[in-house]
């Protein structure tokens, strides 16, 4: 059984974090594919889409095994669409758990053969959010331990 992961997220911007359970969904399931949402909603991105996307697969040049796209609509159609059945989500915290549990039994009703699989990042990325490190880059603190040089450049270009 070939057994497809999608990580979604809208990597805004990627993060050593996400990177980190990347890397480690690469031993568990035979393929995994970052799916870069566009946003919307409640989350209104700063990078455009497609920089997002590329900032993502410049972060993961060296893995191969891994694609990389964008999507824009239901994430299980999207799942259908790539014959994924593992939704991958990461969790920093217990306050990431609740949000990330009624988003898995939302999921489950719409496509109840979609399973959701959790990982917690290393102990020393727990903290690591998007949100903060815009928040530091646009403050113009530094930002190099928590995100790839390419993504730092992207901030200094981005934020000024």
């Amino acid at each position: 059984m070939n057994t497809i992961a999608i990580y979604p997220g809208t990597f805004d911007p990627v993060t050593n974090g996400h990177l980190d359970l990347v890397q480690r969904a690469t031993r568990l399931f035979d393929q995994v594919t970052v799916a870069v949402a566009k946003g919307g909603g409640s989350k209104q991105p700063v990078f455009p889409l497609q920089q997002r996307v590329v900032l993502v697969q410049e972060v993961l040049a060296d893995m191969p095994e891994v694609k990389v796209c964008s999507f824009d609509n239901l994430l299980v159609e999207f799942m259908r669409e790539q014959g994924a059945g593992v939704i991958l989500r990461g969790l920093r915290a217990v306050s990431d758990f609740e949000y990330e549990f009624q988003l898995a039994g939302m999921n489950r009703q719409l496509s109840p053969e979609v399973e959701t699989v959790f990982l917690t990042p290393a102990e020393h990325y727990a903290y690591i959010s998007s949100g903060l490190v815009r928040e530091i880059a646009s403050l113009g603190g530094d930002v190099s331990r928590f995100v790839h040089p390419k993504v730092v450049a992207a901030l200094a270009s981005r934020l000024g």
